[in-house]
């Protein structure tokens, strides 16, 4: 029974007639608004590309300050006492400069003065190495390297290759891997 009153249903119905301008119409309506949807969505996508270059770049800046800011903070952990430590090269020359001048006889009349100032002088070492700053010590003999030695004059000796240290007048000082002060030295000549 329920599909004979369908199909009554459906024959009383009345038919809706087309209207081909009408279709027409709806269909322009809907192709300018689907065409202004794909031209926004258009819009949406470049603005989205250059938000995401501009977040990219940003990113990428970020990286590189923290990089910058670790490398400042290493730097500045090991070489920032540079300045100090350089002025403190002239009391340590002058201790060595003390030490080397004191005769025998000197050592036995004042021992407990000198070993004070052995100590003192040794204790100076100490700190310096603590805070990475290592004392360049050539011996005669050794090849000139310009990059840790400053030749104070030129002599040509027999026995000595020209190019090598003949005499060391002070020691010089590196911090971490940069050169504090170079090693004086006496470089043999070609005769």
């Amino acid at each position: 029974m329920n599909m004979a009153n369908e199909k009554q249903n459906l024959e009383q119905e009345p038919e809706t007639e087309l209207n081909f301008d009408d279709v027409a119409d709806f269909e322009e309506i809907d192709i300018s608004e689907e065409a202004m949807e794909l031209s926004e969505l258009e819009e949406l996508r470049e603005e989205n590309e250059a938000l995401k270059d501009r977040l990219m770049r940003a990113l990428a800046e970020a990286e590189n300050q923290r990089k910058r800011g670790e490398r400042n903070r290493r730097d500045a952990e090991v070489y920032g006492g540079a300045k100090l430590a350089k002025d403190m090269l002239s009391v340590f020359d002058n201790m060595t400069r003390a030490l080397d001048t004191i005769d025998d006889a000197q050592r036995e009349t004042s021992k407990a003065l000198i070993d004070g100032i052995e100590l003192t002088r040794r204790e100076l070492l100490s700190v310096f190495k603590a805070h990475k700053i290592e004392e360049v010590s050539p011996a005669v003999g050794d090849k000139f390297n310009p990059q840790i030695h400053e030749a104070m004059f030129e002599a040509p000796v027999p026995d000595i290759k020209a190019g090598h240290i003949i005499q060391v007048l002070s020691h010089g000082f590196m911090i971490g891997d940069r050169l504090l002060r170079a090693a004086q030295v006496g470089v043999s000549s070609s005769r």
